[in-house]
């Protein structure tokens, strides 16, 4: 089986990453691809609240639940106690797709733009100690030897990435 291209969207927190990571999923649709995307997140999260009841299968104990319905299907893992799965652990577990665009995972070792914003909550740059970082989006000019894309240029990341990744500017072509 081929690997999965994947391609990354990291920066600090309030860098506007998930608002990048949203306006090149609309784009890339948009131009025909099939994306999925992975989004790390540092904290607890839940993807269903209490009175749900796969929350309260998922409360009584069960190490997986599902819930299907005609128009979608999830599946929770509680690890309780078990290890953070890899990134590479999740990617064997996606379905194969033109890209699959990750949020986060600075430490991981794929490609990855930068998000950087003037009012973002930390002013480090990543890029520097980072080589899989080939590029920086911001919303304020910086000196860099990266390319450099205002942040909110979807159409001209999105060609970058397309390109980047062997892809053609729009699919068919």
């Amino acid at each position: 089986m081929n690997e999965q291209r994947v391609f990354g969207i990291t920066g600090w927190k309030n860098s506007g990453k998930t608002t990048l990571v949203c306006k090149l999923v609309e784009a890339m649709t948009k131009r025909g691809f099939k994306i999925s995307t992975i989004k790390h997140a540092h904290e607890s999260f839940d993807m269903d609240h209490q009175g749900r009841d796969s929350y309260r299968h998922r409360e009584s104990g069960a190490s997986q639940v599902a819930v299907s319905s005609k128009t979608r299907f999830a599946i929770v893992h509680e690890l309780r106690g078990e290890e953070e799965p890899k990134l590479k652990d999740i990617l064997s577990q996606m379905q194969p797709v033109d890209l699959v665009i990750i949020e986060g995972y600075k430490q991981e070792g794929h490609k990855k733009i930068e998000c950087r914003r003037l009012q973002g909550r930390s002013k480090q740059e990543l890029a520097k100690d980072d080589p899989s970082i080939i590029a920086i989006a911001s919303d304020f000019d910086l000196q860099t030897d990266l390319p450099n894309f205002d942040l909110n240029n979807a159409d001209a990341i999105t060609d970058f990435i397309l390109q980047t990744m062997g892809l053609p500017i729009a699919k068919g072509i």
